[in-house]
């Protein structure tokens, strides 16, 4: 009888299937054999779902946007109300915004508080230009009577773009948690968990507002 047979029979493993080459050592660690994963993955993993979940909640709004865009009620449309240049200044605060945050994220990978601060501070500013922009055309139609309850239309929009801002301004009370809790708690591991969620966070919110920008705005004044 060979060795490995003898192995085999005593309940081993000669090959090291699903093992490491020669310690013995698991090479992937589970729940079961080797306990659970790092906190890292955990929550990567769970605020990934967080996010998509975010993801289903505007394509909701976009969905009920496109479907009520013709229900006016005999008020006025996309081409009467919405200004281009307004929110191409929006856009422009917002993308330089996730840029400024990308940038925090060297500062921070480097460990490096002063950039991190200085680049925290220069996304806040952009975002809250951004959410001052968006509350002066909100406030600008309700001035003009094109309120939230004038038409199902401005409804929808107003629940879309409102919505976004609403996550706009959440994430900017997160940032200046962030910047808080940078100089007093330092790099560790846990406030960086934190920024890596946040980061999550901001470009996802980029991203959702190009395509508001796009759908709602950019489209909607071209259409006749």
């Amino acid at each position: 009888m060979s060795a490995a047979s003898t192995a085999l029979r005593a309940g081993s493993d000669p090959y090291h299937i699903g093992h490491g080459p020669s310690t013995g050592v698991p090479e992937y660690t589970g729940h079961g054999a080797g306990g659970p994963a790092p906190k890292r993955i955990v929550v990567g993993y769970g605020f990934w779902i967080f996010i998509l979940s975010d993801v289903i909640l505007f394509s909701c709004f976009f969905a009920t946007y496109t479907v009520l865009i013709e229900a006016r009620n005999g008020g006025p449309g996309p081409q009467q109300l919405f200004d281009l240049h307004n929110t191409a200044v929006e856009t422009a605060c917002l993308l330089l915004s996730s840029f400024s945050c990308g940038m925090t994220s060297l500062a921070v990978a480097r460990h490096n508080l002063l950039w991190s601060e200085i680049t925290l501070a220069i996304t806040g500013l952009l975002g809250l230009t951004f959410i001052g922009l968006e509350v002066h055309e909100f406030l600008g139609l309700v001035a003009q009577g094109a309120g939230p309850t004038r038409s199902a239309f401005l409804t929808s929009f107003f629940a879309l773009v409102g919505c976004h801002g609403v996550h706009v301004t959440a994430g900017l009370l997160w940032l200046g948690t962030m910047m808080a809790q940078f100089p007093a708690k330092g790099f560790k591991q846990t406030i960086l968990h934190r920024y890596l969620c946040f980061s999550l966070f901001w470009h996802a919110l980029d991203i959702i507002w190009i395509g508001i920008f796009t759908v709602v705005y950019l489209i909607g004044t071209i259409t006749p």
